[in-house]
This record gives C-alpha cells, structure tokens and sequence, in this order.
C-alpha cells in the first residue's frame, strides 16, 4: 500500500509554494506582463504553468516547511527576488516615458493627456507614445522571452534557501536606475535642443517685434518644430530601446548576482 508520510508532503509544498512565490513577483511587476490589460487569471495561469515545469529541476531543502517562521522568511525573499528582476526591466520602460513626458512638456503638450488605465492615473499624451513603442519593440526583440528565460536561470544563481540575499543586489539595482535615466536623456536631447533653439528664436523675434503676439504665433510653432523633430529621431529610437533593454537583462543577472554573495 502507497503511504506518503508529512515530511513528504511539506517537501512537495514547499517545491511548489516557494518557486510559486518568485514566478508570481515576476510575472505581476514585469511590463507588458503585469500590465492591467493582461487579466488576473492569465498571469497567474502563466505562473503556475512556469512552476509545474521549472519545479521539477529545481533542488530545494527538505527541511524548509513553508508553515513555520523560516519558511515564511523564504516566502517572503522570493517574492523580493522576484520582484527586484520585474523592477529591472520596468525601470527601462519609465525611463522612456519620462523622456516622453519632459519632451512634451517643452513642445507645450503639458495639458494633452489620456488616461491610463494601468497606473489610474493621466499620461501625458507623448509619454504614453513613447511607452507604447517602447513596448512594441520590447515584443519585436522577443524581449518577454529573455525575461523568462532570465527568470528560469535565477533559480540556479539565486537558489531557493534559507540564506537571505546580500544587501548589495539593491544597491546595485539602485545605482543602475539612476544611470539608466540619465542616459534616456539621449531619447529627449535632440528634441529638447530643437525646441530650445525655436524658443530662442521665439524670444529674439519677440524682441525685435513687440507688437507681435508671441502666444498666438509661439505655440503652433513650437509645436511644429516638436513634432517635426520627433518625426526624425524616431529611426534612432529603436537601437536605443534594443540597448536599453539589453542593459535591463544585464543589470538583471548582475544583481542576482549580487543577492548570491554570502
């Protein structure tokens, strides 16, 4: 007769609960996956599915019972560890976004915006422009597949243990943030020196001409020269988003890395 005894039990939940964890953190704070648009059922449909074919390979400890403290602290490090991947690569697409935002506030798109639905909140109209494309060429370059990929490989380089992860992943992840948005800034500089010279010649014409209404004539002019340039810089948009994506997934497996030191 088949007896399975609780030890075994607590093995089988505990192989399933705590990949479950990180598999779930991911998938709920990556972008186009965790988007609102995508329903509560296919992610954690998506989630389980990863789990049943991730678990198998994985070597998880026999003596971490998901019920006790310790078990609890392993739970919750997963979800961190998973959650810190997804922030990884949903920094890149804030990064655009905010290069939209700063663009369109200079073109004097400031009051334009739409709502969205997946921060409830209003967009500016060219943020969320550049959002979408960001997320168009995230799909073109497979890019979901190497954060899944990503993901599988962290179980091998960050494995499932009652180690907690060094402090020096997010300090990593941290520092990493910070210079990727000052490189984004490379999407907005062509825009931004295009209106800064149109402005310049706005106030010298108003100078010289003081009669002239500079908020009737000024604003379809900026605006023009916005979209006029946007036009343009748009072919040199998606090398930037390949390499801002790619520097994404680096920073991802660098800070595993990091959560590995003991």
């Amino acid at each position: 007769m088949l007896s399975v005894t609780s030890a075994q039990w607590l093995a089988w939940i505990a192989a399933f609960v705590f990949p479950l964890a990180r598999i779930l953190a991911v998938v709920a704070s990556t972008p186009i996956l965790g988007d609102r648009e995508v329903s509560l059922q296919t992610r954690i449909g998506l989630a389980l599915l990863l789990t049943v074919l991730v678990s198998p390979s994985l070597q998880i400890g026999a003596d971490l019972d998901p019920g006790s403290a310790q078990g609890i602290l392993v739970l919750l490090e997963q979800i961190l560890i998973g959650t810190v991947m997804g922030f990884s690569i949903r920094v890149v697409f804030a990064a655009a976004e905010m290069a939209g935002e700063v663009t369109g506030l200079q073109m004097g798109l400031g009051f334009a915006s739409f709502y969205d639905p997946q921060n409830a909140s209003f967009q500016p109209v060219l943020s969320q422009f550049l959002g979408v494309l960001m997320s168009l060429l995230f799909l073109s370059m497979n890019g979901h597949l190497y954060v899944l990929s990503a993901l599988v490989d962290s179980f091998h380089t960050v494995p499932v243990t009652a180690v907690p992860p060094h402090a020096l992943g997010l300090q990593t992840l941290v520092s990493w943030a910070g210079n990727l948005f000052l490189d984004a800034l490379q999407i907005a500089l062509p825009l931004l020196a295009v209106l800064m010279m149109t402005n310049i010649a706005l106030g010298v014409l108003t100078r010289s001409s003081p009669q002239l209404n500079l908020f009737a004539v000024g604003f379809p002019i900026t605006l023009a020269a916005g979209f006029v340039a946007l036009t343009l810089s748009l072919p040199y948009f998606k090398p930037l988003a390949e390499r801002f994506t790619m520097a994404g997934l680096s920073a991802v497996q660098h800070v595993l890395g990091q959560f590995a030191l003991h």
